[in-house]
């Protein structure tokens, strides 16, 4: 399971990065939220340490075709769930963030968190 990400163009804000990424490996558009905060991870094929910074995204619109449609599949789920599936730590991190932010863990269980865009990663290894 990976959260949308990459980096961002010259021309581009970061937060219209991370609604262009989500956009293109998610298929879904919103309103990009007060950011979670910002980790730094090391990238498998370069070898390199990479800053990241991870907002929430308000969904407003759920997409039946996207750019990497073919590589990824969009997949709801609790926080709870999303936490288990997590392959990084900063992962993990940013949704605690998140669960702290929104006002507990008890309530997030309830419900599916429209405001996480969660998607899993089926063919490509980006």
């Amino acid at each position: 399971m990976l959260f949308p990400k990459g980096g961002w163009e010259s021309d581009e804000t970061i937060t219209q990065a991370a609604l262009r990424e989500t956009y293109e490996e998610a298929g879904v558009k919103g309103v990009v939220e007060r950011q979670l905060g910002e980790w730094t991870f090391q990238s498998r094929t370069h070898g390199t340490d990479y800053e990241g910074y991870m907002f929430p995204l308000q969904v407003t619109e759920v997409l039946n075709l996207w750019p990497e449609k073919t590589n990824r599949r969009r997949l709801w789920m609790s926080v709870t769930e999303a936490r288990e599936c997590c392959q990084h730590w900063w992962m993990k991190e940013a949704l605690d963030v998140l669960v702290d932010r929104l006002g507990g863990q008890q309530q997030l269980d309830e419900e599916e968190v429209e405001s996480c865009s969660l998607n899993y990663q089926a063919k490509s290894n980006l």
